[in-house]
């Protein structure tokens, strides 16, 4: 992930310039890699560099040959190579950067460009001859990106990839919506993606097809391997990322048988992957592949993973943390999150762990398997739904909000330490198909487990000629959430510190200015507690709380959910 700050339309942007260089200073953990600023009439945009794809000649802020365009993007761009083959802008590419493609459609096709994008990616274009800027963000957001405005600059407009560059100068923010482009000629947000499963009354009908799905999912996979640097997989032992993990390395070592023909054959094996379908580009990897673990001493997922590794032949690293270690990180995890969301948090502080770890071992992105419980329904709680219709407005509320909560989490969480999480289960084309299947195939039963039909397409028991994906006892294990996976003792350990932070006096008595967003349990206090250390209150209104639908807990911990396997009930 990289950082981004922008600012458009501000009356002294000269002398604006030394706070935006600090505004994008905040965000130098996303790209620790390269900084750079461009400033013409009253824009400035500035760049914070994480270099994953076009090393060698990607800095930003990207300019075209006059100077008229320039452009800041996060993210990644799948299919750049395609799109670079059939523009018709007369356009001359100065980088390999995928990101540089953006600036020749926007040439062909204006405010449509975004519509043509594969990818994840927070961008901010500025057109010189119109003075005019457009943002966009990803259709689900799985980069972070926010919209801000200040009534000491009246008509300026400012842009960045975290609410820390942002609340010191701004005095309103939002949540940048994802699948949106802004125009500042109307100061107006347009949804550009528009897919059939987008309104949750139109229950789709598709008869359930499970080799589209399995091939849907191996294609998303291929695409994210785009790299030119180390990669690796994070694998918890779920079901979800160990799919991941599994066509990872099966396409790993496809590459690499690749790579050892065209040497034999006298050829350079630096493009191998690359094929007409745009599947990949250049792709430097591991002689194996790496996966990476966190948990508690003896956690659920700790042992799944080193299983799954084992069956898959990644060279795993198993890493470890004390609750101790958790609750020392706390504050530095709400900074980076920006959330006080008590699900959000209990997850993060983990996955911030391990993105520490798994930085200093010289890796600079990593796919997981974030989305995939949405689109399918696979919390536990999803047994309580009433009807498939029901069922399928719960999908389409969760993916549409995943940029408020687990993509959140994926990309803060990582992009903390300067790694970049890649996330397929949340490709267009793969979200296209199976939110297009008739949601009765999802629901839950006695007969079906949560997540029966992604299990089922990759169940080979009946094809002898294809190898396992994974263990039988792997792909049918109950879903665990994360942040019970890595050790129950882990959200007890939570609870039992809120419960020393937090009075009983001080839950009858929460700030004023948190007006109707009170926290329920003592834990969700001290959350928010640490929130407004880092953050005035107009950061608020950029959160969402979670918690389940159709069930009157208040913990939204799967475990609390009655349908937990009792098994597990004496876990760790």
């Amino acid at each position: 992930m990289c950082g981004i700050f922008a600012c458009h339309h501000h009356p002294d942007v000269q002398a604006f310039k030394p706070t935006a260089l600090r505004m994008a200073k905040v965000l130098r953990h996303r790209g620790p890699d390269w900084s750079g600023s461009w400033i013409s009439d009253s824009t400035i945009l500035t760049h914070e560099r994480l270099c994953i794809v076009g090393v060698d000649s990607g800095a930003q802020p990207l300019v075209n040959d006059d100077g008229s365009l320039a452009l800041a993007v996060n993210g990644e761009i799948y299919n750049h190579r395609i799109l670079r083959k059939n523009l018709n802008a007369d356009y001359q590419f100065k980088t390999h950067s995928d990101c540089e493609v953006v600036i020749p459609l926007y040439m062909e096709y204006g405010l449509d460009a975004p519509k043509h994008l594969d990818g994840m990616f927070s961008f901010v274009l500025y057109d010189k001859k119109q003075d005019r800027v457009i943002a966009a963000r990803d259709p689900i957001g799985v980069t972070s990106f926010y919209i801000g405005w200040s009534s000491e600059t009246p008509g300026a407009v400012y842009f960045a990839s975290e609410l820390k560059s942002l609340h010191p100068v701004c005095d309103k923010i939002q949540a940048f919506p994802p699948g949106h482009v802004f125009d500042s000629k109307t100061g107006e947000f347009t949804r550009y993606f528009q897919p059939k499963w987008w309104d949750a009354a139109n229950v789709p009908t598709t008869p359930i097809d499970y080799k589209v799905i399995r091939k849907s999912l191996e294609k998303s996979v291929r695409k994210r391997l785009m790299a030119e640097v180390p990669y690796g997989v994070l694998l918890s032992g779920g079901l979800d990322s160990s799919l991941v993990a599994s066509i990872a390395q099966r396409e790993t070592l496809r590459m690499q048988e690749a790579a050892r023909t065209a040497q034999a054959q006298g050829a350079s094996s630096d493009l191998v992957g690359i094929d007409d379908e745009n599947d990949l580009s250049t792709v430097t990897t591991f002689q194996q592949l790496h996966s990476f673990s966190i948990g508690l001493p003896g956690a659920p997922d700790t042992q799944a993973a080193l299983e799954v590794a084992k069956f898959l032949g990644t060279k795993h690293h198993a890493f470890t943390f004390t609750v101790e270690d958790g609750l020392n990180a706390l504050s530095d995890v709400i900074y980076h999150l920006e959330t006080y969301d008590v699900t959000t948090i209990r997850a993060s502080t983990p996955m911030y762990l391990l993105s520490r770890k798994i930085k200093a071992m010289g890796v600079k992105m990593v796919l997981s398997g974030e989305g995939s419980d949405e689109i399918f329904g696979g919390y536990l709680y999803f047994h309580a739904a009433p009807n498939k219709e029901e069922f399928h407005k719960e999908t389409v509320r969760r993916v549409k909000n995943l940029h408020l909560a687990d993509c959140l989490r994926a990309n803060k969480s990582t992009s903390a330490w300067g790694l970049e999480a890649r996330v397929p289960f949340l490709d267009k084309e793969f979200l296209e198909t199976c939110m297009g299947v008739d949601p009765a195939e999802k629901m839950i039963t006695k007969e079906r487990i949560e997540k029966y039909i992604l299990r089922k397409a990759f169940d080979t028991t009946d094809e002898p000629d294809v190898e396992p994906y994974l263990p039988d006892n792997i792909l049918w294990r109950q879903k665990e959430q994360f942040s019970d996976g890595v050790g129950y003792s882990w959200i007890d350990g939570l609870k039992d510190q809120a419960e020393l932070q937090i009075t009983d006096e001080m839950m009858k008595n929460p700030k004023p200015e948190w007006g109707t967003d009170i926290p329920d349990t003592k834990e969700a206090y001290w959350y928010r507690l640490m929130f407004d250390e880092h953050f005035p209150p107009t950061c608020a209104g950029t959160v969402e709380r979670w918690v389940p639908t159709w069930s009157k807990q208040t913990d939204p911990s799967g475990r609390a959910i009655s349908t937990h396997n009792a098994k597990y009930d004496n876990a760790v």
